[in-house]
């Protein structure tokens, strides 16, 4: 009988210093399947794929590709046998356009002098693009691109190989819903023409929509490997961390009077905001939905002045504040977790130490100098309260993994004592654990009086995190729901009305938008 089987890894290891990142572990994929793995930050997944890649060498095991036994060198090799990877952290070069990353390195056949045809590379990345439904201009720079635009980049440039296996690492990690779909759609498409693809995802709605068959590993051990049909949710979140976890339920908050902390009314910037008017109450969790292009990264960025208003005004503690900076905004005690944590949020080169403490430096200097003393204890409480799991508190925050570096960056925050946290996807690329810990973290937050404005790519985590939402679309605010009242199909119905007008819609007896 034909063997079934793309690919199968059997008894991989790999140490690294002082860690073994992978014992034992043996995985087999089916050809044409879509086949999820999933596990904590750390349990081994990325590494596995690495080994599979190229990327890394074993120590020790065997690789067979559709029926044979390979040895994977390089990703060079990995290419030539047809395994294409999109990796989690981006690979692309920020001074190329677009297109140019897509086919980075094996550019399409050259003139007869030698030159690159840029016409032929720029109409085969477009077509890509097309496939994908997405639409992008190849010409623009990749460092002038969104997040979400650079994932789709990086996918193109994946599907260019043709591959025979497809490897994605958290692709959906920078998508808002709408692109997921669509994501969800391409692959669906390239798996009936025969496939086969490798599917990492801290997102486990995602991987019982998307995937046939799931593999759970935990602490570099295979763990489990069943149809979805055959396994449960509950089964797979005790599989990943070893005991059951009762899902953090929103805790009773106190009855308190809504006190008012930060109102925001006619706020304009450009065309990427319009007349943005809300209140945010203290102690409250305001969620921010949208899809890609809603506008909802500028309203942070905007309030936090990094972005710059047009019109409209900030009233803070009952009092209009001019934020034309963020220092003007760190100043009144308000606090960004900004999209892109590695990018816009942490030092890399710095130690886990360094990265908490360098907002509150002017607490920490003494005669001129960082008392070390003071600096360390600092850094000592938020390990310790956030339970940031560090080496030492002079580690590199670049080797720890996304939760923690995501805690690291909070914690950096939390040090001011702000009145008004506002976070952006801060839970993308983060495992159910670490997810779960900043979620229970932000209920306290928010239960100790902090005003918490949240946005989230995953409308699920929106309507579970959020006292109440606000729905965005083209830079308006087209819907308002209260926790109780929030379902998908109200906020994805506002998140569509692209040229709706929050004032000439009809209003309930609340002053909210209706959704239908």
């Amino acid at each position: 009988m034909e063997d079934q089987s793309a690919l199968r890894m059997v008894g991989i290891h790999k140490k690294f210093p002082g860690v073994c990142a992978l014992d034992n572990v043996s995985l087999e994929v089916k050809k044409g399947q879509i086949h999820a793995i999933v596990g904590e930050n750390g349990a081994g997944k990325s590494t596995l794929m690495k080994i599979l890649c190229g990327a890394y060498q074993k120590d020790a095991g065997e690789i067979w590709l559709y029926g044979n036994q390979v040895e994977i060198e390089s990703p060079l090799e990995a290419q030539k046998f047809g395994i294409a990877t999109i990796y989690q952290e981006f690979n692309l070069a920020g001074h190329l356009c677009a297109s140019e990353n897509v086919f980075i390195g094996r550019e399409p056949a050259k003139t007869l002098f030698g030159f690159i045809e840029q016409n032929k590379i720029r109409n085969e990345a477009q077509s890509l693009f097309d496939q994908l439904g997405i639409v992008i201009d190849v010409d623009r720079k990749i460092r002038d691109l969104n997040v979400c635009e650079q994932q789709f980049t990086e996918i193109a440039k994946a599907l260019s190989m043709q591959p025979k296996i497809l490897i994605m690492d958290e692709p959906t990690s920078a998508l808002p819903e709408k692109e997921i779909t669509q994501l969800f759609k391409v692959m669906r498409r390239i798996q009936k023409e025969g496939v086969t693809i490798l599917y990492i995802s801290h997102c486990l709605d995602e991987v019982f929509e998307i995937a046939d068959t799931i593999t759970v590993l935990r602490d570099g051990k295979h763990i489990i490997t069943k149809p979805k049909k055959k396994i449960s949710r509950k089964e797979i979140i005790r599989s990943i961390v070893g005991v059951d976890i009762v899902k953090n339920l929103r805790a009773k908050k106190k009855e308190r009077a809504r006190e008012v902390i930060l109102q925001v009314r006619n706020l304009t910037a450009g065309n990427r905001l319009k007349n943005i008017s809300f209140d945010l109450y203290k102690g409250e969790i305001l969620g921010i939905a949208g899809l890609l292009g809603a506008g909802r990264t500028e309203l942070l960025n905007c309030i936090f002045g990094s972005l710059p208003k047009n019109s409209g005004s900030i009233i803070f503690s009952g009092n209009e504040k001019q934020i034309n900076k963020p220092i003007d905004a760190i100043q009144i005690g308000l606090g960004l977790v900004p999209e892109d944590r590695k990018l816009q949020g942490l030092f890399l080169g710095l130690s886990t130490r360094a990265n908490i403490s360098t907002s509150s430096l002017h607490k920490l200097v003494q005669w001129g100098v960082i008392n070390k003393k003071r600096e360390e204890n600092l850094a000592a409480e938020y390990i310790e309260s956030l339970s940031i799991k560090v080496n030492s508190q002079q580690q590199d925050v670049n080797n720890l993994s996304g939760g923690n570096q995501q805690k690291v960056l909070l914690s950096r925050w939390l040090a001011l004592n702000p009145k008004v946290l506002l976070m952006d996807d801060p839970t993308r690329g983060i495992d159910v654990g670490a997810r779960a810990a900043i979620h229970q973290l932000i209920f306290q937050l928010a239960g100790k009086g902090l005003g918490v404005i949240f946005v989230s790519s995953e409308l699920t985590e929106i309507m579970d995190v959020s006292d109440r939402i606000l729905v965005m679309a083209r830079g308006e605010i087209t819907g308002e729901f209260s926790h109780s009242e929030a379902t998908k199909e109200k906020i994805l119905y506002c998140a569509t009305l692209a040229h709706a007008k929050r004032n000439s819609k009809s209003k309930n007896g609340n002053g909210k938008v209706e959704g239908k």
